[in-house]
């Protein structure tokens, strides 16, 4: 499902390697925020942004779809990696909350026989209340770090697979020239 979601648009993007690698870059970066369920829309608000004020471009489709690296099913470890490195980055040691804490509210919303939109809305409020401030502080090397790395990678790659591509075209033409 991941080559189907990620992997086979960024191959059949018809668009530069700059341009797609920027795409994956500010997806991973809004990936990689305590932000599940408007990571898209943010994507989207920050391709308008980029687009009309700094007339900066990115592939929109492949933003929106790396924010898929995170979602219901890597909620859990990942809002507890970003909790964590908040808590160590605000300097507070001794006061991390388990792991069994996150599981305790995760199961106390989504386990209950509220409607879907009240659960959501109690899991982000508990969220806020006892985890929100860590949170937030410690997606931010997450974001920046997964939005670089994305961004390389994808350059990298897409320059290597157009490398490949343009030898492949040229020993295609070499055998056509050889043969006339």
């Amino acid at each position: 499902m991941l080559k189907r979601k990620l992997i086979i648009p960024l191959l059949r993007a018809p668009h530069s390697a700059e341009y797609k690698a920027k795409g994956v870059g500010v997806g991973l970066a809004w990936a990689m925020t305590p932000l599940v369920g408007i990571q898209m829309w943010l994507v989207f608000m920050t391709w308008i942004i980029a687009k009309k004020v700094f007339r900066w471009h990115f592939s929109l489709a492949l933003g929106i779809a790396w924010t898929w690296v995170t979602n219901v099913f890597t909620l859990p470890p990942v809002y507890y990696l970003f909790y964590v490195t908040g808590q160590l980055l605000r300097g507070n040691f001794n006061s991390i909350g388990g792991y069994q804490n996150l599981k305790e509210i995760i199961e106390k919303t989504f386990l209950s026989d509220l409607s879907f939109m009240d659960q959501w809305l109690l899991f982000f409020k508990l969220l806020l209340q006892d985890w929100g401030i860590s949170m937030m502080i410690g997606c931010i090397p997450f974001s920046v770090l997964f939005g670089v790395l994305g961004y390389r990678m994808t350059l990298s790659f897409e320059q290597k697979r157009l490398k490949r591509k343009l030898l492949k075209q040229r020993q295609l033409n070499g055998t056509i020239d050889t043969a006339q």
